[in-house]
């Protein structure tokens, strides 16, 4: 196939890591993004990394490479500017797979939306700021199998090749309006995302069914179906909604089919579903029918009223600020950081700075804001 530039270098091999990343602490700046499996796999990873520097651009195969923490001193050196677009998930994924964190971060979204920008797809902000159509059919290709095509690695090398140059786009943008340390102070908070989880939540299956009003005993059958879908699941190593759905699950609750053929007259689903699972569903639905229901699960505690009207307070005045702006509600605080504040309630500009979710430009800039608002909530409640 024709390359509109040179392909990126595929290193899978820990010998050609190890050079590789002596060769990035040379850099003063690298783009970076990931691909992982999750739409294909029971446990999602991370299955390429691809870097960009300003002369040319590199994949990774962390199936391939045995040990990827060579990596770790790059991502976590000050004084290299990482640069990831939509970076949340990818930090996440970073630090669960591997242990990794990035410091000194530059998010390009992040930046289009400090500025405002309403089209914060990588693809939209490349085709404003650089002039460059991203084609996005591989978004949802299977990342953990091998070989790749070279259309895929020509998808993801395009992830990052244009990053860079956005980012500079981006930077003085920020910059013309004078929101560059904003943006700086709402990267570094940005570095301190968990990782993200794979733990599996027994008692999932009440976020399917409250909403839909079902009984206890409904419950119970659903409880069923929710425990096979993951069994069948991991046994097949795909995503539990590739199974069935929560929708689907819903609905053969409802409809309680004892036959197959009652089975197969369930709205939505299909004849290769009744046939792979018809006899495991049927017989969850049974149990379901037979065991004890299920006792929901204890709610949380009823929060306090003065901070629920400190944080409605907050919250509208927030709102108020980001139309102001032009922005995102949340581009101006966190939601957790306005719950941090109707807690905590600070009192002066001093206590401001034990909250976390703040740092020193927000404090400097709405500190004062927020103190008066903290005083008198009532007035700011719409």
């Amino acid at each position: 196939m024709d390359w509109p530039f040179p392909p990126a270098r595929y290193i899978d091999h820990d010998r050609d890591l190890r050079q590789f990343v002596d060769q990035l602490f040379q850099e003063s700046i690298i783009a970076v993004d990931t691909e992982s499996n999750g739409l294909h796999a029971y446990r999602e990873r991370i299955c390429l990394i691809q870097i960009s520097t300003r002369s040319a651009d590199y994949i990774l195969d962390p199936l391939r490479i045995a040990n990827l923490s060579p990596l770790a001193a790059v991502l976590a050196e000050p004084t290299i500017e990482k640069v990831f677009h939509a970076a949340e998930y990818d930090l996440m994924s970073l630090k669960r797979d591997y242990g990794f964190t990035v410091s000194h971060l530059f998010d390009t979204m992040v930046a289009a939306r400090i500025c405002g920008i309403k089209a914060i797809g990588l693809d939209k902000l490349l085709a404003r700021y650089c002039g460059v159509s991203l084609d996005k059919r591989h978004q949802r290709d299977d990342w953990g199998r091998r070989p790749l095509s070279e259309e895929n690695l020509l998808y993801a090398q395009m992830d990052t090749h244009y990053l860079l140059a956005l980012r500079d786009h981006l930077e003085a943008e920020l910059a013309a309006r004078g929101f560059l340390e904003e943006a700086e102070e709402t990267f570094s908070l940005g570095c301190q995302v968990q990782a993200a989880s794979r733990d599996f939540d027994p008692d999932g299956y009440w976020r399917i069914g409250i909403p839909r009003g079902f009984s206890r005993r409904q419950m119970a059958a659903l409880r069923e179906l929710y425990l096979l879908r993951e069994q069948i699941a991991q046994e097949r190593d795909c995503p539990p909604f590739k199974v069935f759905n929560d929708g689907m699950m819903a609905a053969l609750v409802e409809a309680a089919p004892a036959t197959i053929e009652q089975l197969g007259k369930v709205k939505g689903m299909t004849p290769a579903q009744v046939s792979r699972y018809g006899r495991q569903v049927l017989r969850a639905l049974e149990q379901g029918r037979r065991a004890p229901a299920p006792k929901p699960p204890q709610p949380p505690p009823d929060a306090d009223p003065v901070v629920v009207e400190r944080f409605a307070a907050l919250r509208s005045w927030r709102r108020g600020r980001a139309e102001q702006r032009g922005v995102e509600s949340d581009v101006i605080l966190s939601r957790e950081a306005l719950w941090a504040l109707a807690l905590r309630a600070p009192a002066c500009l001093e206590d401001l700075h034990a909250i976390h979710e703040l740092g020193p430009w927000r404090i400097a800039t709405y500190g004062q804001e927020i103190l008066d608002v903290l005083r008198r909530p009532e007035a700011w409640v719409k």
